[in-house]
Order: C-alpha cells, then sequence, then structure tokens
C-alpha cells in the first residue's frame, strides 16, 4: 500500500530546481509513484496521483514539453474530424474534456469561432448537419452554436477569402489555447499539491525485485554533467514519454515490441494581415484528405498541420520540404494573398506518438481509440498516444489502471473542477494574459526594482523581469527554455529570438551564477537551434 505522504518542501523553493535535487539526493523515503515524462501526458498522471494523495515525482529527460507537447496546432478541441470518421464516442470525449479545461484554466484558453468555407448547397447542409451534432455531444459543455452564414456574413468574418465560388460557409465554435505555457502551470501546480516536477532528469536505468517487479529508477541529472546518478525507490512508475515510450519499455524489456508508430505534424506561422479579424478559417478536405486549420494565435496566424509517418524519432524533428509546399499550396487555394516561402515568421514540427498494432503482444487496456494502456510483467505502466484536450482524461484512466494493477484501494479522481495554477478570468488583449495570477507578481518586480523593466523586444513585449521570473518560478534553466516554452517568441518569429538570445543569456547567466563561457555556449547552442524554425527562401 502507498504511505500516502506528500513531499516536504518550503513553499518558497517549489519550482527551485537546485533545492529540489538537493532534497532528492538526500531522500531515501520510497515514492509511491514515478512518472517518466514531463509533457501532457506525464504532468496530468503526476497532477492526477498528487491530489489522490500519493508521493510523486515527475522526471523529464529535457525541459517540460520540449517535445510534441509544446508543437501542437494550438487548439482544444472536440475533433471535428473524428466526427467525419464516426468516432462518436472520441468527439464526446474530447468535447467535455474541452469544456472541463477552458473552465480550469481561463487565462489559456479561449473560445474561438471557425469559420468552414462552403461552395455548393450541398456542403452548406453537410457542414451545418454535422456540426449540429457536434454541438449536442458537447451539451452544457458547448462552446457555442454552430449555423450556416451567409457569403457576404462569411467574409465579413474572414476579409480574405478568395471570393470565387464562394457559396457561403459554417460557423462553429472551438478552443483554443497555450501549449506549453500550459505545461509550465501543470507542473507549477504538482509543485503547490505536494508533488515534485523536476526537468532536465533522465531516467537511465530500471531496477527489479527479486519477482521481476519494478521498484525503482536510476536517474541522472543532465545539468549537473551526468556526475553522481541517483537512485530512487518507487512502488508504481508510469511510463508517460510520448513518441520516446519504446525507450523506457526496450529498459524494461530489450525483447518489447515496438509500441509506438510516429507521425509528424508541420506548422507555418505568418502575421495577421493573411487572416485579420478574431476568426479561424478550417478547411475539412484538402487535396489529399487532410483537415487544415488558420487559426489567429499570439498576433500571429498558425497553419497546418500535416500527417506524415516517420521512422525517426527525435526531439527536433524538421519539417519537409512536401509538407512545407502542401501548407502553402493550400492555403493559396483559399486565401486571396496568399503566403509566400518570404512570409513565413517561424516553422515547426512536432511528433504524435500514435499506437503501433504490434503493440497488441502486450498486456494492453484500450481505453479508447484515442490514447493506450500497456502493462508489462513487472508492472510498468506505459501510456501512449491521445491528445492535449484528453490530457486529464488520460491522467485520470492511467492512475486508476496503476491502483488495479498494484490492488491499491480505488480512489476518485479530483482534477475534474482542479483549476491549474494561474487560472483567472483575463483580458485577452494584455500582451501578458497567458500568465494568469503570476503577471501581477512580474509587474512587482518591476515595481521593486525599475531596471526589471530593461526592454528586450519592444514588439513582442518582452522585458527582463519575465526571463528572471522564468528562471526563479518556472524552473528555466537555457535560453530556449525562456524563449521557446515560457515565451513563445521562437515560436512567433524565430529571427527576433535569435536577435535577443544574447541579452537572454546575459540575465539568465546572473540569476544562474553562470559565467561568460556559459553565455557564449548557450548563445551559439540556441542559435543553431533556432535556425531549423526559419524557411529558406528560394
Amino acid at each position: 500500500m502507498p504511505n500516502c505522504n506528500l513531499y516536504k518542501v518550503d513553499q518558497r523553493f517549489f519550482m527551485n530546481r537546485e533545492m529540489l535535487v538537493s532534497s532528492l539526493r538526500k531522500d531515501l523515503q520510497p515514492w509511491d509513484v514515478i512518472v517518466i515524462g514531463g509533457g501532457a501526458t506525464g504532468l496530468g498522471a503526476a497532477l492526477e496521483a498528487t491530489t489522490r494523495g500519493y508521493r510523486t515525482l515527475l522526471l523529464e529527460q529535457v525541459d517540460f514539453a520540449k517535445s510534441t507537447s509544446s508543437k501542437s496546432t494550438k487548439l482544444v478541441h472536440g475533433g471535428v474530424r473524428y466526427l467525419a470518421q464516426g468516432d462518436v464516442s472520441l468527439v464526446r470525449e474530447a468535447s467535455i474534456e474541452r469544456g472541463r479545461l477552458s473552465a480550469n484554466a481561463p487565462h489559456l484558453v479561449r473560445n474561438l469561432a471557425f469559420v468552414i468555407p462552403t461552395f455548393s448547397w450541398w456542403e452548406n447542409l453537410k457542414y451545418t448537419i454535422g456540426l449540429k451534432l457536434y454541438d449536442w455531444l458537447a451539451g452544457r459543455l458547448s462552446l457555442g452554436r454552430s449555423l450556416h452564414i451567409s457569403r457576404t456574413e462569411a467574409l465579413n468574418r474572414l476579409s480574405t477569402l478568395q471570393q470565387n465560388k464562394l457559396s457561403g460557409g459554417v460557423l462553429y465554435h472551438d478552443g483554443q489555447f497555450d501549449d506549453s505555457r500550459l505545461a509550465i502551470n501543470l507542473a507549477q501546480t504538482i509543485s503547490e499539491k505536494g508533488g515534485v516536477a523536476l526537468n532536465y532528469m533522465k531516467v537511465v536505468g530500471l531496477s527489479k525485485d527479486e519477482n521481476g517487479k519494478l521498484s525503482g529508477v536510476t536517474v541522472r541529472d543532465i545539468l549537473n554533467g551526468g556526475e553522481d546518478d541517483i537512485h530512487l525507490n518507487a512502488t508504481a512508475i508510469i511510463n508517460a514519454t510520448g513518441v520516446f515510450a519504446d525507450d523506457i519499455l526496450e529498459m524494461d524489456n530489450p525483447a518489447a515490441p515496438r509500441s509506438i508508430a510516429a507521425s509528424q505534424g508541420v506548422h507555418l506561422v505568418v502575421d495577421r494581415e493573411f487572416l485579420p479579424g478574431h476568426d479561424a478559417l478550417m478547411i475539412p478536405q484538402t487535396s489529399d484528405g487532410r483537415v487544415l486549420f488558420m487559426v489567429p494565435w499570439h498576433d500571429k496566424v498558425v497553419i497546418g498541420t500535416t500527417d506524415t509517418p516517420v521512422n525517426h524519432i527525435s526531439l527536433d524533428p524538421h519539417p519537409l520540404e512536401k509538407e512545407i509546399k502542401f501548407i502553402l499550396d493550400t492555403a493559396a487555394q483559399y486565401l486571396a494573398k496568399a503566403p509566400k516561402r518570404e512570409d513565413v515568421k517561424s516553422l515547426w514540427a512536432g511528433l504524435r506518438p500514435l499506437a503501433a498494432a504490434k503493440a497488441e503482444g502486450h498486456k494492453t487496456k484500450e481505453i479508447s481509440r484515442s490514447h493506450k494502456i500497456i502493462v508489462s510483467r513487472s508492472q510498468l505502466l506505459t501510456i501512449i498516444g491521445g491528445k492535449w484536450t484528453t490530457y486529464r482524461r488520460m491522467a485520470a484512466d492511467v492512475i486508476n489502471k496503476m491502483e488495479e494493477v498494484l490492488r491499491w484501494k480505488s480512489t476518485t479522481s479530483p482534477t475534474e473542477h482542479l483549476r491549474v495554477h494561474g487560472a483567472m478570468e483575463v483580458d485577452w488583449q494584455d500582451p501578458w494574459y497567458f500568465y494568469g495570477t503570476d503577471a501581477a507578481h512580474i509587474r512587482r518586480l518591476i515595481e521593486k526594482n525599475p531596471q526589471m523593466n530593461q526592454e528586450l523586444s519592444a514588439r513582442y513585449h518582452i522585458v527582463k523581469a519575465q526571463v528572471v521570473w522564468a528562471v526563479r518560478e518556472e524552473m528555466a534553466r537555457n535560453i530556449e527554455d525562456f524563449l521557446a516554452r515560457r515565451v513563445r517568441l521562437l515560436f512567433l518569429d524565430a529571427r527576433e529570438a535569435i536577435r535577443i538570445a544574447p541579452a537572454v543569456a546575459r540575465i539568465m547567466a546572473e540569476e544562474l551564477h553562470k559565467d561568460e563561457h556559459w553565455v557564449a555556449t548557450q548563445i551559439s547552442s540556441f542559435e543553431a537551434e533556432a535556425k531549423g524554425y526559419l524557411l529558406d527562401v528560394e
């Protein structure tokens, strides 16, 4: 049975990585639950376990949401395309979770109107009926009523639409959010509730007892030069590493069949001039059957995505030329002024961890078509698949399964109505809206020390105080942590991110007590990383 003692740490050090790692080295008490992976699934599972009273530790090999979980289409949605595929139960589940997330993180999730342009009476009828069903499945958690709109109304809402053969449109509502900001807020919530979430802690080994059951992990502090690996005892271990799930499965059993079939999704970012106004554009069927979105986000427009099977899994996948061409060509079919290569401010690729058919050889519990839980002989629990919208439901499912496998007393999920760190109603025109309640704390830093208002990027409203806050309260430990995931500048304007990187490095060096060599190394490393977000102009 679990000991159910929450981790005790001075409240001042909730997100102080160095203090937490030091405490971890001295702490000999077993953990009830160790979660491997700091993306959407892992953070959700760790929060679920912590709030059910389990002594919980989350370990992430790099930064929170570094991989797939920071590279989404920025939508919290029921999944219109799943409805078209007939997966009604998945749409219902996602629609309910969308409503819950909107209530629990109102500073990050907003109601966004989408317009589907139509070109015939049949399309008007088909999409209107389909989206009425979409509304019905969401029930009282619906974000708004779907309806057919006239050609004039469609052009009023999306003034840059091509007018040729346009018949009208269908208006519906879905959610939009900031993925990596939600990840950081979840890590903070875990800490506030008594758990521990640590980045740059790589699991390098698993230990087992005499019965072949998992009993702990060996973890390496990547930021400390990999010296002095730490052995930690645990009763339950959850593998929530997304596209890297097979690495942990093979660590547990070298003969384990592959469980992941990765698919790559690419997004391009352009200025708002290509889609002014407050509405998004949804193209339900492209030339090759994909769905394409054009979504306003942080005063830019995100266009995507693709769905390309890939064999090589990496932390930093790169867009393929054919994916870039597909997105630009499709946008050109619907926009009067089409974006060109030189208009792309940033681009990125993310990998989706899809469940491979071979995984059926495991003892598998299929919760739904969206995610899957695998239980190995050693009692390693692996959760794969899913998406941000359903992260909370996935977390509840895997903790329920953990209790069943380990024969612990069944507990109920307390997270349905749990508001995450920073939750408050916000002014979406405030450039710092995504901080929620923390915006006031950052402004107080500036009030106490006017030097904190040093401007780094006027265009994107970035000042020194945000860097300091990210280091002290959000566990940012390098330039990329800050520019890619604490603020989203690398995803919005890669060239501007490269321009201010040296200033960010020096502020972080001062906070972290690093020398000039560290600064130079950081700048060089970030510039190399950021080039992958730039699109070459032919």
